[in-house]
C-alpha cells in the first residue's frame, strides 16, 4: 500500500497522489483474529481488534452482511505515521482489500473508494491509495466522482519527515470555519491551474498551483519553518512544495535526479532550527495498492 501526499498546496481535501514508500500487509486464516507488528514504525499501532486495518475489514463485512474472517495479521510499517503521508490510509484501504479478497471480490475498486471514503472522511488520500498517480476527488452528497490525473512522469520527488507527529485533528482544529472570497477565488483559481499542470505535464505551472491560502499558513505553528521549507526547495530548483497532508511532512516536486538535494537542503533548513527529520528522493507511485498470493 503505498503512501500518499494530499492537498498538493491549493487541493485541499480534494488531491493527492500517491508515493513510493509502503506498508505491506500480509492475512492468512486463523482461529482468531492475530496481529504482529514489524518495520520501521510499530510503536503506537494497536496490535488487536482495535488496529485500524483490522476495523476496516469489519466494515466491509458488516456493510456486506458478511461474517468476519478471523485473520492472521502481518503489518509490515515503513510510512511514519501521524507525518502527512497518509499511514492510516494505507491501513484502510488494506483492511477494505483484505476483506474483499476473503469474500471473494464482490466489490470494484470504485465502490471501495467509496467505503474508504466513508471511513477517513475524505477521499484525498485514500484515492491515490487504490488507484496510485495523482488524483482528484470530488465528495458528493451521495458519493464521490474520481478523477486520474496521470502518473506524472518526469517528476521526482523530495520529501523531509520531521521527527515529531502531528495529528490530524489538532491540525484541522486551527482551521477557520469561514474564509474570505477572495481566498476562496485563490485557491479556486490555483486548484484548477493544478489539475492542467499534471493534466499535461507542464510542471513549471506547479510554483503558482501549488500555492495556498486555506490551510498551510494556518497550520504553520504547527511546522516550524514551514514558509523557509517552502521557498528553499524552489530557490534549490524545485517547481513548486507543499506541506503533505497535515504535515509536518514537505515535499517538493523536482526535476528528475534533483530530488536528493532539494531533499537535503530542505532538511537543512530544519537543522539549523535544532530538528531532526528524515530527507529522502522517491518517485510518484503509478500502480496503486495492489494485493497478491503469497
Amino acid at each position: 500500500m503505498p503512501a500518499t501526499s494530499a492537498n498538493l498546496g491549493a487541493g485541499f481535501d480534494c488531491m493527492g497522489l500517491a508515493v513510493q514508500l509502503y506498508n505491506s500487509f500480509t492475512a492468512a486464516p486463523a482461529d482468531a483474529p492475530e496481529f504482529i507488528l514489524k518495520g520501521d514504525y510499530t510503536a503506537g499501532i494497536a496490535a488487536g481488534e482495535d488496529n485500524l486495518l483490522w476495523r476496516s475489514a469489519c466494515y466491509l463485512w458488516k456493510k456486506l452482511d458478511i461474517q468476519p474472517v478471523p485473520l492472521r495479521i502481518c503489518c509490515e510499517n515503513h510510512v511514519p505515521p501521524a507525518r502527512g503521508l497518509g499511514s492510516s490510509s494505507t491501513a484502510v484501504v488494506g483492511g477494505l482489500l483484505t476483506a474483499n479478497y476473503f469474500s471473494g471480490e464482490p466489490l470494484s475498486r470504485f465502490e471501495l473508494l467509496e467505503m474508504a471514503t466513508d471511513i477517513e472522511g475524505h477521499p484525498d488520500n485514500v484515492a491515490p491509495a487504490l488507484y496510485g498517480g495523482v488524483t482528484l476527488t470530488v465528495k458528493t452528497e451521495k458519493s464521490v466522482v474520481f478523477r486520474g490525473l496521470g502518473r506524472a512522469p518526469g517528476l521526482s520527488l523530495a520529501v523531509i519527515v520531521p521527527e515529531y507527529t502531528v495529528e490530524t485533528e489538532k491540525a484541522r482544529a486551527l482551521l477557520p470555519a469561514k474564509v474570505s472570497r477572495a481566498d476562496a477565488v485563490f485557491n479556486a483559481s490555483r486548484v484548477g491551474l493544478l489539475t492542467d499542470a499534471f493534466l499535461r505535464g507542464e510542471y513549471s505551472l506547479l510554483s503558482v498551483g501549488t500555492e495556498d491560502r486555506l490551510h498551510q499558513r494556518q497550520r504553520a505553528s504547527l511546522t516550524p519553518g514551514l514558509e523557509t521549507l517552502l521557498g528553499k526547495a524552489e530557490a534549490m530548483g524545485a517547481y513548486g512544495a507543499a506541506l503533505s497532508g497535515s504535515g509536518p511532512a514537505v515535499i517538493a516536486f523536482c526535476r528528475p535526479g534533483a530530488g536528493k538535494g532539494v531533499a537535503a537542503g530542505m532538511a537543512g533548513v530544519l537543522w539549523e532550527l535544532g530538528i531532526n527529520a528524515k530527507a529522502f528522493s522517491t518517485e510518484i507511485d503509478a500502480a496503486g495498492a495492489a494485493t497478491r498470493e503469497v
